[in-house]
């Protein structure tokens, strides 16, 4: 039986005091940091926000690529007793200015092409901007007037605010989501716990710092005293000479980039040092789960569910993913998921119902949106363990009789056509099922009789070069009328949104158009 990780929360920056003082901690294309210098060098920038931004829980926002500044910002803000608030360094000036008002932002530390795509008025009059460059150089000018900064704050609590991650935005403007020391403590603590990470662990942090499934990429790795090496790639090809490089242990991904790793030619050095591979961001297919298996056989695949607004939800023990593909597995130490029917009781074995997450891993909420955050975040279920605020995920799933859970699909996702509630998910599956497509979406295109079409959007897989004639033949075998496809749009590369998954809700507005 796994044993549960140990409960004792510290502030955030106390994950630069878990390694040896020698051990690496942050691997730079510049230079490899030990733990010793983490903790110098978060003490340092820390004392220069502080004197930047001497209001106590104030947002600062940086909006930067993943080097020294990036990785250290999430312990140094919190140190100077600051609110994080990191931009995906993909998002345009629009969204960058709604993140930076909404917010409230007292500065913006950015790289000076980005400072120069902002437009007069993008940036409310009370934040000051900074290039990434100066804000360095001025922390490092600075450390000799400063006292060291305490790493133990005196009237410490577990529930203050520690960052804010602003969601991509696929419905609506980006809302902020508010995560406590005490969140993200335990978010790294259980990850760290289930994944069985260990100090000589090297850990590839490939996805973008800004979303909480890439931050915990290094706040876990801290968190077991092992060491990270965030990489901002132009080709899956660059991940992998990374991989090789320096020696990755531990490499997580969003579905459409596991796709693309499965079709490159792995050096046998490069596949040999991998221990662990992670997913979450949408579900792996059984295909897909093949190929990963038989192209890292060394190697434990975790399959994974999580939403910003309570991190990380569930995950499958590895020695499982063969037999049971397509389950999101079980709760992760310190969750507690409940599959809540219709009639607002716990479901039965084999019932539909709606994933409930409960337990200290639960968000805050939305930054200053109390009408949306009442809307995801109620009162636990009776029965709750936890009870307090709970997240309803809005995401449909089952449970069978061994107690492992299975997405269906979300509740606002369904397609809805000729009075039938048809999960996009299993139209998905049904395509890459067989063999002659590498990515497929499926969704619902308002149609004045049915109420909502069927349309499918797929890529088709290398070497299929009879796959536009085969693949409706092959659905009809496999899918009922219903869910049949009125049309199949066929694609070269699938649109990617800023946070890596395929952007689903560009191709509706694109169908709809």
């Amino acid at each position: 039986m796994r044993a549960e990780p140990q409960t004792t929360i510290r502030p955030l920056d106390h994950l630069a005091l878990r390694g040896a003082d020698d051990a690496p901690a942050l691997v730079l294309r510049e230079a490899t940091l030990s733990f010793k210098d983490l903790r110098t060098r978060v003490s340092r920038l820390a004392g220069w926000l502080r004197k930047q931004v001497p209001d106590e829980g104030a947002r600062v926002a940086s909006w930067v690529a993943k080097g020294e500044l990036a990785c250290l910002m999430p312990l140094a803000a919190v140190r100077a007793g600051l609110v994080h608030v990191p931009v995906n360094p993909l998002l345009k000036r629009a969204q960058v200015a709604h993140i930076l008002a909404d917010s409230g932002a007292a500065l913006l530390i950015a790289t000076p092409a980005r400072l120069g795509s902002l437009e007069p008025g993008d940036a409310p009059g009370p934040c000051a901007l900074l290039a990434e460059p100066d804000a360095m150089a001025q922390a490092e000018a600075l450390a000799s007037e400063l006292a060291p900064s305490s790493a133990d704050p005196a009237n410490f609590n577990p529930d203050s605010l520690a960052a804010i991650l602003y969601t991509s935005g696929s419905t609506g403007k980006p809302k902020g989501v508010m995560l406590s020391h005490a969140n993200l403590w335990l978010g790294a603590e259980s990850v760290a716990s289930y994944l069985g990470l260990q100090a000589e662990d090297r850990v590839l942090a490939v996805l973008p710092l800004s979303f909480d499934y890439g931050q915990n990429q290094l706040l876990s790795a801290w968190y077991a005293g092992a060491s990270a090496a965030p990489l901002d790639y132009l080709t899956p090809r660059d991940l992998v000479k990374a991989v090789e490089r320096h020696g990755i242990t531990t490499l997580a991904a969003v579905p459409p980039l596991w796709v693309q790793l499965a079709e490159l030619d792995w050096p046998e050095s490069a596949r040999a040092c991998l221990r662990r591979l992670t997913n979450s961001g949408g579900a792996l297919t059984p295909d897909l789960v093949r190929r990963l298996r038989g192209l890292f056989p060394s190697a434990r695949l975790f399959a994974m569910y999580g939403l910003t607004e309570a991190f990380r939800s569930t995950f499958l023990d590895p020695a499982l993913i063969d037999s049971h593909p397509t389950s999101i597995g079980k709760a992760i130490p310190h969750a507690e998921i409940l599959v809540i029917g219709d009639n607002g009781t716990v479901a039965e074995a084999g019932e539909e119902g709606e994933l409930v997450h409960c337990g200290p891993l639960v968000a805050q909420g939305y930054w200053r949106d109390a009408a949306r955050t009442a809307e995801r975040f109620r009162p636990a279920p009776a029965g709750s363990h936890y009870g307090g605020m709970a997240v309803w995920s809005g995401d449909r799933v089952r449970r069978d009789g061994g107690d492992l859970l299975y997405f269906v699909g979300r509740r606002d996702a369904m397609i809805k056509s000729a009075g039938n509630r048809i999960s996009p998910q299993e139209i998905e599956e049904a395509a890459l099922a067989t063999g002659l497509v590498a990515e497929a979406v499926a969704l619902g295109v308002p149609d004045a009789r049915l109420g909502q079409a069927v349309h499918l959007i797929v890529r088709a897989a290398p070497g299929s070069a009879d796959a536009a004639s085969e693949l409706p033949r092959r659905l009809m075998q496999e899918l009922p009328n219903f869910m049949q496809p009125r049309q199949i749009h066929w694609r070269d590369a699938m649109p990617i949104g800023p946070n890596g998954k395929i952007d689903r809700t560009g191709l509706q507005l694109e169908l709809a158009a």
